[in-house]
């Protein structure tokens, strides 16, 4: 069976025109003309893909997008006429896999619709079959790359991207001492130029949310080494 795909656009010519393609192509579709249509029908079904222009009446597309990415992580193709640079960063800093702008060529969307469905497939059953190999656990602690969220007890903490990373890398690595070169390259990459006493800052910052927190010792120092969480 054919993608299905959610074609989000306010231009009913426009909307008509993608709409007779995709479906020409195989595509299964549905349309949405305002962003909170297109917010409550992303939410009820599960879409291969999502085409979502930026400048919608009700709620706008980047907002439609980051409310929507709370609850499962669609894919987003934008489409905007707006083709600033910042406006394409903002759009994929955002959440969106590619970005295309008006006017294009039919030829341009369709091929960026194939890419788009091969790099990221359906994430709805890709999340679920791989949740559990995604699921790093010590004690009470969980840590999932899929959802990109740590908890203790089921009590989410707040971690940033360089602290979860660097605890990612030492959950993966449980009962094997890392050095600080070794998490300095894993965490910052191997072009980071700087000391590695950075590591010591990043375990303090871990430190203070998980062990002060929930009264557990779990990344302990290993002196002249580095650090290590045992199992």
């Amino acid at each position: 069976m054919e993608a299905n795909i959610l074609v989000v656009e306010d231009d009913e010519g426009l909307a008509r025109f993608i709409e007779l393609e995709l479906v020409h192509e195989g595509y299964q579709v549905v349309r949405a003309d305002n962003g909170r249509d297109a917010l409550r029908i992303a939410l009820e079904e599960n879409f291969a893909l999502i085409l979502l222009d930026i400048m919608l009446p009700g709620l706008n597309g980047l907002e439609v997008m980051r409310r929507l990415q709370q609850e499962k992580p669609t894919p987003v193709i934008l489409l905007t006429a707006r083709d600033a640079v910042m406006d394409k960063v903002a759009g994929l800093d955002a959440g969106a896999v590619d970005y295309i702008t008006k006017p294009f060529a039919i030829e341009e969307l369709l091929a960026r619709i194939r890419v788009a469905l091969k790099l990221h497939g359906n994430p709805v059953i890709k999340e679920v079959e791989t949740e559990q190999e995604g699921l790093l656990v010590w004690n009470e602690l969980t840590l999932s790359e899929q959802k990109h969220q740590v908890c203790y007890a089921g009590e989410e903490i707040v971690l940033t991207n360089r602290e979860f990373q660097m605890l990612k890398t030492l959950l993966e690595n449980q009962d094997i001492v890392l050095s600080r070169d070794t998490l300095l390259e894993r965490v910052c990459g191997f072009n980071y130029i700087g000391e590695t006493n950075v590591v010591d800052v990043y375990v303090r910052y871990l430190r203070s949310k998980i062990d002060e927190v929930y009264g557990v010792k779990m990344i302990q120092t290993v002196r002249g080494v580095g650090y290590v969480i045992k199992k």
